[in-house]
């Protein structure tokens, strides 16, 4: 099996900003991994809010490529096992997975809901990002649109802006950041616009102290974002989240998904699959797991200008699952 691997500068359409700051492109690493002339692909972005930097990304890639080289094919879960042993960071853990079960995927001739015997009749249809601006800016891009459902950011909690929001007939969501103080919270779960909004993710920093605050048998749909990020932590979210936001990059690619999925199915979690920016090669890998999810917030490759993949794709919304092998992904 061979290893290589690019940094490519992902291009966003507009100015992306949230609680975290503003930014106008995001660097990624596209990891590939080849077999008998075959190829699977896996995507991690570079996140400066949570430490992660292209560079130690391909210092990783480079001291462990001789490793990764010396595997033979075997199912995806092995390799995973395998992969726990490199002490890496999720963000690379899960691009390797990802490409694994695309490369393995497509030797076998099946797609990943055929080698895990997925099916689904009908998915859930995706949100599309709206970054923090004034809120008639918001209302604004929201009114362009053809899309039917929006997750907004927001670094303050003001009731007037969510309910001028609500006003658009759009089915919104609310995304913090992790802006919101204790004090927001505890006024928000009363009051009846949260039943209105669809979910609102981390409204608070990471951490035990802030989301014990909250109450999941209140009104808001609290979601947990980085509040969660593997499965032996949930059950301390129980009663206080309803909802995790599984992304990829975050809980280490799509097998240890599958774990946490089956996890939070069993302590009666909803599930988003979401994402950070990124190409049609990660939107491809996430979108996989859709069909276990209640929300999906997928729009990465549709917020960058130069795209570099086909496979899955969002249309207003609506999600194309590609049918192809492995994770459907192919490079333009």
């Amino acid at each position: 099996m061979k290893l290589r691997w690019q940094l490519v500068q992902l291009q966003l359409k507009e100015t992306f900003t949230i609680s975290y700051g503003a930014y106008t492109y995001r660097e990624a690493i596209i990891v590939t991994l080849s077999q008998n002339g075959i190829s699977g692909y896996g995507e991690c972005t570079a996140i400066d809010y949570y430490g992660i930097q292209s560079k130690d990304l391909i210092d990783s890639l480079t001291r462990i490529q001789s490793q990764i080289e010396k595997q033979t094919i075997q199912h995806p879960i092995l390799f995973y096992d395998f992969l726990k042993q490199l002490n890496l960071s999720t963000f690379l853990t899960s691009a390797l997975d990802c490409a694994y079960w695309d490369l393995f995927g497509k030797l076998e001739h099946k797609n990943f809901l055929s080698l895990n015997d997925l099916s689904y009749t009908i998915l859930p249809e995706s949100s599309l990002t709206i970054s923090i601006a004034s809120v008639e800016e918001q209302i604004e891009k929201i009114n362009t649109f053809h899309w039917q459902k929006f997750k907004v950011k927001c670094n303050t909690c003001n009731l007037d802006s969510i309910e001028a929001l609500l006003e658009t007939d759009k089915e919104i969501a609310l995304d913090a950041n992790g802006s919101f103080s204790i004090e927001d919270c505890k006024l928000l779960e009363d009051h009846t616009l949260a039943e209105r909004l669809h979910y609102i993710e981390q409204p608070m920093p990471i951490g035990y102290s802030n989301f014990v605050q909250l109450n999941a048998s209140k009104k808001a749909n609290w979601m947990a974002d980085e509040d969660c990020q593997e499965k032996e932590g949930l059950s301390r979210l129980i009663s206080h989240y309803k909802t995790i936001n599984i992304k990829l990059v975050k809980v280490g690619g799509l097998t240890p998904a599958l774990e946490l999925i089956r996890e939070a199915k069993k302590n009666n979690f909803k599930i988003m699959i979401g994402c950070m920016t990124e190409s049609t090669v990660g939107i491809s890998a996430g979108a996989v797991l859709t069909p276990f999810a209640d929300y999906v917030d997928l729009d990465g490759a549709n917020l960058i200008a130069n795209d570099l993949a086909d496979g899955t794709t969002i249309d207003k919304g609506k999600i194309l699952l590609s049918e192809k092998s492995g994770l459907g992904i192919c490079m333009k």
